[in-house]
């Protein structure tokens, strides 16, 4: 499935967190919602990625937003990936990667010539009117943070 764009709704969710929450789209309709996909619990990637959300944490929060992390790791890793960095916020688990393929993002890669499916790194700005706002493709872990952070400054 190809990437939703900029302007649309943004495909629903419904996913079980570390929290043992359930979080879906549909309830989070009065805040911003940064959605951040990542491919995999306790890499070094993901944990900066995640750090840099976790050291904006407030910032993103003072813009009356909230962010949730998703990958395809199960509610335990994600459980030990935020106890191990301290991270302030959700992260959701799609074990069977639907919400992945609906967001356009469970793709295939290569490495060393062989070729998996695995998680583009994509982060969705997601407004109060559930419409996709701001979407970051091919995304550089180091610094992400402060490119949300201005893009949620001009909501």
């Amino acid at each position: 499935m190809s990437i939703p764009k900029e302007g649309k709704n943004a495909p629903d969710f419904k996913l079980l967190a570390n929290s043992r929450q359930t979080f879906a789209l549909k309830e989070l309709k009065d805040k911003n919602v940064v959605l951040f996909f990542y491919p995999k619990d306790n890499t070094p990637g993901c944990t900066v990625e995640a750090c840099g959300f976790r050291d904006s944490y407030k910032e993103i929060e003072q813009l009356g937003a909230v962010i949730l992390g998703i990958s395809p790791d199960s509610v335990k890793s994600h459980e030990n990936f935020i106890n191990k960095f301290s991270l302030p916020f959700p992260l959701l688990a799609d074990e069977d990667k639907q919400m992945c393929k609906d967001y356009g993002v469970w793709v295939e890669k290569s490495m060393y010539g062989k070729k998996y499916m695995g998680v583009a790194r994509t982060t969705f700005i997601i407004n109060k009117e559930g419409k996709i706002a701001k979407i970051f493709e091919k995304v550089k872990p180091e610094g992400h943070n402060a490119e949300v952070i201005e893009t949620l400054k001009n909501l």
